[in-house]
């Protein structure tokens, strides 16, 4: 069997920790890496010692490469993405998908047009602690969930204020299509539920983007109604990883998660259990090989593109709500 050829898109941190992971991969050969940057090329061919290119368009017209791995600014995600399946090469893209719905659509679109994969980053589908919820949530532990809370809080707006994640031009937003997108991206995993609609308030704390934000969602859950309240703060004490934590209530127990201990109320009765915490460096892996097994066998995608296209949807409409001081129904369809 021949290597999979594999190329990247922005080679910051997160980029080259990735490039890293998929490199070791059997299998897989990593030849050439784009950035506009050229201290972020610097570091890319210093750690990984592969040919450099300032712009994606230049490289992807030199390199026949089958698949690509994208880590830009937000923005940006749409046009590396669509100039990638342009070119019939398979796709994993950072988180969030991109910042418009509408554009969530089209790439969807496009790679079924032309059977590529496209996968999101959402790494929580990878993490043992929130495959057990939603393990014990699908096996009806609790019953049927009718309502659920869960936050977020990171030391997220002093470190990026003057970052480009602090630059709606780039990021499209703040905290909300930042570190809480992973928390909308759980909250709709795990319970295996669509946006119904949402209202929401969002506060800039003197930024440029939004740093805090409240949500209280609608959700359905196979024709049931699900409630939840939704909390995301980049002003807190955690960092750099941010705090979070998930409560689901059902019609015969609860379900509870505080970042480290899982609690189930069954019965009447209290479980506890404190499932694995992988590292950053696993998860990343994780979603990576799922990609290269995705693109290589037709695996399953652990991340697919209709579960990032709800994230987005909710998150716009958020923005929305927050915009016009209304509930504002959340058009989730891929």
């Amino acid at each position: 069997m021949s290597k999979l050829t594999v190329v990247a898109i922005g080679l910051g941190d997160l980029g080259r920790l990735e490039c890293r992971s998929i490199g070791s991969m059997d299998g897989v050969s990593l030849v050439a890496g784009a950035d506009p940057s050229p201290d972020a090329r610097d570091a890319f061919q210093y750690e990984l010692g592969r040919h450099t290119y300032d712009s994606h368009e230049a490289m992807l017209d030199d390199v026949d490469a089958d698949a690509a791995i994208v880590s830009t600014p937000h923005t940006l995600h749409y046009d590396h993405a669509e100039a990638c399946l342009d070119r019939g090469v398979h796709v994993h893209l950072e988180k969030p998908m991109v910042t418009d719905l509408g554009d969530a659509r089209a790439l969807v679109e496009r790679a079924r047009e032309s059977d590529l994969v496209l996968a999101v980053g959402y790494q929580r589908h990878f993490d043992d602690r929130f495959r057990e919820i939603r393990r014990l949530l699908d096996e009806g532990r609790i019953g049927t969930p009718h309502m659920a809370t869960c936050h977020l809080e990171q030391d997220w707006v002093r470190w990026n204020r003057d970052r480009w994640r602090g630059n709606p031009a780039l990021s499209g937003g703040g905290q909300l299509y930042d570190s809480g997108s992973h928390l909308l991206d759980a909250l709709l995993w795990t319970t295996r539920s669509t946006p119904v609609d949402v209202a929401a308030t969002v506060d800039d704390r003197d930024a440029d983007v939004d740093v805090n934000a409240a949500l209280a969602v609608t959700l359905d859950r196979n024709g049931d109604r699900l409630t939840a309240s939704v909390g995301v703060s980049g002003d807190g004490p955690s960092g750099p990883d941010p705090s979070e934590a998930l409560h689901v209530w059902g019609t015969d127990g609860s379900l509870s998660f505080d970042g480290e201990t899982l609690r189930l109320v069954e019965g009447g009765t209290e479980y506890e259990a404190t499932p694995y915490e992988p590292t950053f460096e696993e998860l990343t892996a994780r979603k990576l090989e799922n990609f290269v097994e995705a693109v290589r066998d037709g695996a399953e995608l652990a991340i697919p593109p209709s579960d990032a296209v709800k994230v987005t949807a909710l998150t716009e409409a958020a923005y929305e709500s927050a915009e016009s001081g209304r509930r504002v129904s959340v058009d989730a369809e891929v």
